[in-house]
């Protein structure tokens, strides 16, 4: 008998480390969220479902249950993501997804933490990665080279009206780190369809307006306008107002769906989901720096034909022939 309890001791003794472990398993991963958007805007973008929840969801993560999600909203106020993105290092998270300029503040905010960009720049041309296939540092996700699309945006515009001569850039006002690669990318698209190509900076919604009316005193015919949340979250008044001042206007297929003229880009919920995939690979285990940047490979192209009625523009039958969709 004082064998067997003696047995039965050194039983339960070695149970326990591994009962702990086990507890430890169990605990929550923790996933911070910094958008430099609001969570209003982003459903109002997302037609009410939100794309990343529920990739991870489809994953067999249930939030509350098997996962936290610290989050963060700047509310458009590029400002405050710097603070944010450090209250999240503080709740000390397992990794932060992010997009567009959250980009930077979380980097600027922590250099250990994963960094998962859900969409946005190229992470390799702004120096956060060593390469697409081997990142290195602590940031991965998903990019679609914003500079690359800006430019295409110019060349469609340009295809649906020959006559162009003088284009608007819209960017935002507190430069980025990828202002730069934007702002080259587009010069040179701009240089070989011999269309002047000038930057309008903008920051809030106030000044919307101003810059479209004098946008159009200075003669510009269209605008080319920025894959960033502050206009993506105005897109309906980009395009009335555009249109109110007889200006063409090329962006997010978002922006020709809220009545611009042609639209051009990615699936942005697909990216999101995208981005749920590579918090699953870090929560699993795998580094961060080993984990391939993944290219948006997927494009749409779409035309609002009632927008171009609207403007008295005639489109080419090219431009309407390269179109994925066309709205009446």
């Amino acid at each position: 008998m004082r064998r067997r309890a003696f047995l039965a001791l050194i039983g339960a003794a070695a149970a326990c480390p591994l009962a702990a472990r086990a507890q430890q398993a169990q605990r929550m991963a923790r996933i911070g969220y910094l958008s430099p958007a609001s969570h209003v805007q982003e459903m109002q973008f997302f037609a009410g479902h939100d794309p990343f929840r529920e990739g991870l969801l489809e994953l067999g993560y249930v939030e509350g249950k098997t996962v936290e999600i610290e989050a963060r909203y700047a509310e458009g106020h590029e400002d405050q993501l710097k603070e944010l993105a450090d209250e999240l290092v503080a709740k000390n998270v397992d990794v932060i997804v992010t997009y567009a300029t959250g980009l930077y503040a979380a980097h600027d905010a922590t250099t250990n933490i994963p960094i998962v960009l859900a969409t946005g720049s190229d992470h390799v041309a702004v120096r956060l990665a060593e390469s697409l296939a081997h990142p290195r540092g602590n940031v991965t996700g998903v990019t679609f080279f914003i500079q690359d699309l800006m430019a295409k945006r110019l060349e469609l515009m340009k295809a649906a009206c020959p006559s162009l001569e003088r284009a608007g850039v819209f960017l935002l006002k507190n430069s980025f780190k990828g202002t730069a690669l934007i702002r080259e990318a587009v010069s040179r698209a701009a240089q070989t369809l011999r269309v002047d190509a000038q930057p309008i900076e903008v920051g809030e919604q106030g000044e919307l307006e101003a810059a479209i009316v004098a946008a159009a005193d200075k003669g510009v015919q269209g605008l080319v306008v920025l894959d960033h949340p502050f206009f993506n979250a105005h897109a309906a008044a980009i395009a009335a107002l555009a249109s109110q001042h007889k200006l063409i206007t090329a962006g997010t297929i978002e922006l020709a769906r809220a009545g611009g003229l042609v639209g051009y880009g990615v699936n942005f919920s697909d990216l999101f989901r995208r981005a749920a995939s590579v918090v699953d690979k870090i929560l699993k285990g795998a580094k961060v720096g080993d984990i391939p940047i993944e290219q948006a490979t997927k494009f749409q192209t779409i035309v609002n034909l009632g927008t171009a009625r609207a403007l008295g523009l005639e489109l080419p039958t090219e431009i309407l022939a390269r179109a994925d969709e066309v709205i009446e």
